[in-house]
């Protein structure tokens, strides 16, 4: 049986460094998400992603500011 696609926000970060300060800022603060290979559909400087559920994008917004994350793109995908 084929895995249905779901809308997921998705942040692309220009280095590793980035996406794993993500995940570990995520993991404190218990923001949904987890990182992911970037997919075909986008490109990115590192090959990581984070995705999570759209209704997490401003909460997960305001950590990454709050954090000094450094965001390469945004995009909402079916996943």
């Amino acid at each position: 049986m084929p895995r249905v696609k779901k809308m997921k926000v998705v942040f692309t970060f220009p280095s590793t460094v980035q996406a794993l300060k993500m995940e570990q800022c995520c993991k404190r603060d218990g923001l949904d998400g987890r990182l992911i290979p970037v997919p075909k559909q986008i490109s990115a400087g590192c090959g990581m992603a984070w995705a999570a559920v759209p209704d997490s994008k401003a909460a997960l917004e305001i950590m990454i500011s709050q954090e000094g994350i450094e965001v390469e793109g945004t995009y909402e995908l079916l996943l």
